[in-house]
């Protein structure tokens, strides 16, 4: 029902992966633990809820949502009985839960797209190699210090498989960071991406066709990925990485588009939350968790179709508000100082907004003129 209302502005380009939490008190809400909470920006006790997105530049939808479930409920067999958490449901990562999320989206024939995510998943070598294997594109972020062979150099030893290290006995191997720090200045180039809610967004990118350094896998089995790298002018060092495997001849306004497409998901989670209520469950089950969710994702999918059958009206402008003329005797009433304290903000704010409403030549309200007496005056100052 939905996927057509937002495939009205375009195909489907993107697969977004991300987490989204809940900050909570106490112990005995299912999944609750001690952990990186992004809501709050720091280590806090919360829930965290693993999604995957469809997405294009106008609109998404989150199509999966699961609970990430702590380690430390993996035995807790109390608390999990409590909680009603079904007993196949065993302790997986993260990163787990989202290559089943997007092994479930290659099965159900969801339209395409490019798997977007962090650096907290990205950096994952598994988890990359996995969408490769389910033939999954991706632009995901990597932390500067994986390993990879630079432009120009390729694997000596090619019979053995890379150890858990990442094969850094082999002299060739560098960092992401050393790649871009290396980089000739005529490499680097300005894009902008999309317009913000203030100006146009813009920075320093970089991309180079690198081999990246997989655990366990045979060097001769690598292919090359593009690296894209993000300086904005005045840092010191390169702010941002990223990985892609999509094809060569990709264009490099597209590749940085993509990158940056993971705004969307943050707009679907602030919206679900504050419109919808997504955050407003105070349930401590595994079924009540995930059927709230259910929930709120189908109101709001509903929502945005609607919307999607509601044509684009006119601008119009606002029809002045008629104002009662204010008879000549009329004198304002004092005014009230806040708590009792001459120079408080309100009362400022009130003497402030008056002395700028005199100095006005025609109302905002009813848009009448002022007196031509009024109005020299007013030029004159």
């Amino acid at each position: 029902m939905v996927l057509p209302a937002i495939e009205k502005s375009g195909p489907i380009e993107a697969w977004i992966i991300d987490d989204t939490s809940f900050p909570k008190q106490g112990k005995h809400s299912v999944g609750v633990h001690h952990q990186y909470c992004g809501q709050l920006g720091k280590q806090a006790n919360c829930q965290v809820a693993v999604s995957l997105s469809v997405a294009n530049h106008a609109a998404s939808l989150p199509v999966a949502y699961r609970l990430y479930l702590p380690e430390a409920w993996k035995k807790d067999r109390a608390r999990r009985k409590k909680a009603g958490v079904p007993q196949q449901i065993k302790f997986k990562t993260k990163r787990q839960i989202a290559l089943e999320q997007i092994r479930w989206a290659c099965e159900s024939d969801l339209p395409r797209g490019v798997a977007l995510m962090d650096a907290a998943y990205g950096r994952d070598a598994r988890l990359r190699a996995g969408m490769t294997e389910l033939g999954a594109p991706y632009v995901v972020g990597i932390v500067p210090t994986i390993l990879m062979w630079a432009p120009g150099s390729s694997p000596r030893r090619m019979d053995k498989p890379m150890n858990n290290t990442g094969r850094r006995d082999e002299p060739e191997l560098v960092s992401a960071k050393k790649v871009a720090l290396g980089l000739p200045k005529q490499a680097w180039r300005t894009v902008t991406w999309r317009e913000g809610s203030a100006d146009q967004l813009s920075s320093r990118f970089a991309r180079v066709r690198v081999r990246v350094g997989y655990n366990k896998l045979i060097p001769e089995k690598l292919s090359p990925e593009w690296l894209l790298i993000e300086w904005p002018e005045g840092e010191a060092e390169p702010t941002k990485y990223w990985l892609s495997t999509l094809p060569e001849n990709v264009s490099f306004m597209q590749l940085v588009d993509l990158a940056k497409l993971r705004w969307r998901i943050e707009r679907d989670y602030q919206e679900l939350k504050q419109e919808v209520g997504l955050g407003h469950y105070e349930g401590r089950g595994w079924r009540g968790f995930h059927h709230h969710a259910t929930l709120c994702i189908a109101a709001y999918g509903f929502l945005m179709a609607e919307q999607a059958t509601i044509p684009p009206s006119e601008t119009r402008s606002a029809a002045p508000v008629q104002v009662p003329p204010l008879p000549d005797n009329y004198q304002p009433r004092p005014l009230r100082p806040e708590r009792h304290v001459p120079n408080s903000i309100a009362t400022m704010r009130v003497r402030l907004s008056r002395a700028l409403s005199k100095t006005l030549i025609r109302c905002p309200c009813c848009g009448a003129v002022a007196a031509p007496r009024t109005r020299r005056k007013i030029m004159t100052q």
